[in-house]
């Protein structure tokens, strides 16, 4: 069986140098890239099984290369490295779409669990799916899964694979209380070791696109202690 090929995307030398020395001692394939531009084609001419994209590169930023890749590629897991405190990276980053995030300095053993786990999951995912209806209501929005997209009122927007099965575990879920590891284990696989800040950066951006009016939520609710509840109709 071939080792997984992963590009890693980082301007800094040192900290390329070290991610691909530690992928390469857990038995991967690397590949490696210096700017955004460079990422973009060695994923064109390799397609690896997984990106580690540094938010902040020359030519293209990380944020460039994540957008241009789910333009094509819905499903090729994500990683990217952000600087700590930065919450904007973050969620920019699982805006357009990446999987996960570890913020610098990170320790290389986090980083290369997280790696494995968004490997195995690609692999889960990979079996054969169930039927999925055209589309499904998500409060007063209209998701139609095989496209990635949704509508609300006169509004399209955008949705990723993870915001996908967040919503689709709420669909199964009507108006019960669900816990931020239920929600992860759901989502995310039941080996994930990021924290739920990962998740409620993407319930804030869900609820950005599916609610009329964000600021004051009607159908992902906050269960202050407990975790969110989907409630399928305006209270």
């Amino acid at each position: 069986m071939s080792k997984p090929l992963i590009l890693v995307a980082e301007d800094e030398a040192h900290i390329r140098e070290g991610l691909a020395d530690a992928l390469t001692g857990e038995g991967y394939d690397v590949a490696v890239a210096p700017n955004g531009k460079a990422a973009l084609e060695s994923y064109e001419a390799r397609r690896p099984a997984l990106l580690i994209l540094d938010v902040m590169m020359p030519e293209q930023s990380g944020y460039d290369v994540c957008r241009a890749v789910r333009r094509k590629d819905a499903s090729t897991p994500i990683l990217i490295l952000t600087a700590r405190g930065e919450e904007i990276d973050k969620v920019v980053g699982l805006e357009l779409g990446a999987d996960d995030y570890v913020a610098k300095p990170f320790g290389i053993r986090e980083l290369l669990a997280r790696v494995a786990a968004l490997l195995r999951r690609v692999q889960v995912t990979a079996a054969p799916a169930p039927a999925v209806s055209e589309t499904f209501a998500f409060g007063e929005a209209v998701i139609e899964p095989r496209k990635l997209q949704g509508r609300l009122q006169q509004r399209s927007f955008r949705i990723s694979q993870r915001e996908l099965r967040l919503m689709q575990f709420f669909a199964e879920h009507p108006e019960e209380v669900l816990s931020r590891d239920e929600l992860l284990n759901a989502a995310w696989g039941v080996d994930y070791l990021g924290t739920t800040r990962t998740l409620d950066q993407h319930i804030a951006q869900l609820r950005k696109k599916v609610e009329p009016d964000p600021g004051r939520p009607q159908t992902l609710l906050t269960v202050h202690g407990a975790g969110y509840r989907y409630c399928p109709f305006s209270e």
